[in-house]
């Protein structure tokens, strides 16, 4: 089974029938959509930086104390194995 492949101008040609001329409204409504799905999926992200900024304001105190706990443990341990 063999296809011939086939050009717009031959079709046209062939059957008498135009294509449609509408080209540009078509690009118009494809360029809009894309953008409406970026602009969505920009928003989600803005959501997720939100949530990550909000979870690290309340992580932050906790982290300090954790960190402040454990350069008391180095020091201690340090003077120990210098005395």
């Amino acid at each position: 089974m063999t296809v011939e492949l086939i050009t717009t101008r031959d079709y046209e040609a062939r059957t008498g029938i135009h294509a449609p001329t509408e080209l540009n409204e078509i690009k118009v409504e494809e360029t809009s959509e894309m953008l409406l799905y970026e602009e969505l999926s920009r928003a989600r992200i803005r959501d997720l930086e939100e949530g990550v900024r909000a979870q690290r304001a309340r992580s932050g105190p906790r982290a300090v104390r954790r960190w402040t706990k454990v350069a008391r443990w180095a020091t201690r341990r340090a003077e120990r194995l210098q005395a």
